[in-house]
């Protein structure tokens, strides 16, 4: 198992600098760039502004000297924000985007098993359709449509929470309540309907229907059998669960302002502000490849029967 995970570990850095090696130039292939204006620059301005953030250079150069700073963790400065680094932008953004990401995926596991429990045990039952029909809705609706929805009638109409901010306003925590409900809607039901599969697969299974015969009971034989089991497929999904979660957090973001790295991901983008925009990427392919690492870890923890060799 170590060698196992000292392999998967190795396996990370050629990743990210593929991604960050694309990444790079594609961006630089878009058009326009950082420094267009409606009212156009001088030439002589232009060219000292190039040469300070080093872009009159070749692009192999710029893109050697923009690995060997990521290397030392610097992400360089943002070509729009003066005075800020990407690093300060990305640093106060993150903790937004994560808390949000994070709340969304507990509820998102926690409904999402419990209402897949319940439709597995109450399998074709009006309780398994109607779990059912909310997990059908919740992957058709787009969020935003979800989230405007959810302002009007909770914040417009019977005003119980504030239409946007974050938890440091004045409304508080009141603020996560609509961004998360937004956001983990389309996990949630994604985890009911795979919880509900792997549940029924698993009652149906040898080892269950011999700890029933042993005389054990029912919320013994699902608590201590079958959800271990069944918890696979859901393990396994929570390692790009939490990737797209942060990344989905983009629109969500938008609708209820809130001020994480999705926003300023695509004010960047607007502006061209390439450091921003690179910036960003890496973040999220931090957190995709760490979430599917230790996703890795925990499926051979809980399933015995699969060794690393």
């Amino acid at each position: 198992m170590s060698r196992f995970i000292v392999r998967r570990f190795l396996s990370v850095i050629p990743t990210f600098l593929i991604i960050v090696t694309l990444s790079f130039f594609l961006i630089r292939l878009a058009p326009g760039g950082p420094f267009a204006r409606e009212k156009k620059i001088p030439p002589e301005i232009l060219a000292n502004i190039m040469h300070k953030y080093h872009m009159d250079e070749p692009l192999i150069n710029q893109y050697f000297r923009y690995v060997g700073d990521v290397l030392h963790f610097d992400l360089g400065p943002s070509f729009r924000y003066k005075d800020h680094t990407v690093n300060e932008l990305l640093g106060a953004a993150f903790p937004v985007s994560i808390t949000l990401g994070v709340v969304s995926l507990g509820l998102a596991v926690f409904f999402g098993t419990l209402v897949g429990i319940i439709s597995a045990l109450r399998q074709n039952k009006w309780q398994d359709y109607a779990a059912m029909s909310v997990a059908v809705l919740g992957i058709s609706i787009p969020l935003f449509v979800v989230g405007p929805i959810l302002m009007l009638v909770f914040a417009l109409k019977l005003k119980w929470l504030p239409t946007s901010g974050w938890i440091n306003s004045r409304a508080g925590w009141t603020t996560i309540i609509m961004p998360s409900m937004t956001l983990m809607l389309p996990y949630f039901a994604y985890i009911a309907r795979m919880s509900r599969g792997s549940i029924i697969e698993v009652l149906r299974s040898d080892y269950v229907r011999t700890a029933r015969a042993k005389g054990l009971k029912e919320t013994v034989v699902i608590r201590k059998h079958v959800l271990k089991g069944a918890m696979l497929p859901i393990v396994t999904y929570l390692g790009p669960a939490f990737s797209g979660i942060i990344t989905g957090s983009v629109v969500v973001e938008q609708i209820f302002v809130v001020p994480g790295i999705g926003k300023i991901f695509v004010q960047s983008a607007l502006n061209r502000d390439y450091t921003v925009i690179m910036g960003d990427v890496i973040v999220y392919s931090i957190i995709l490849i760490t979430a599917n690492f230790v996703v890795d870890i925990l499926y051979g923890l809980l399933d015995p029967r699969i060794s690393y060799k």
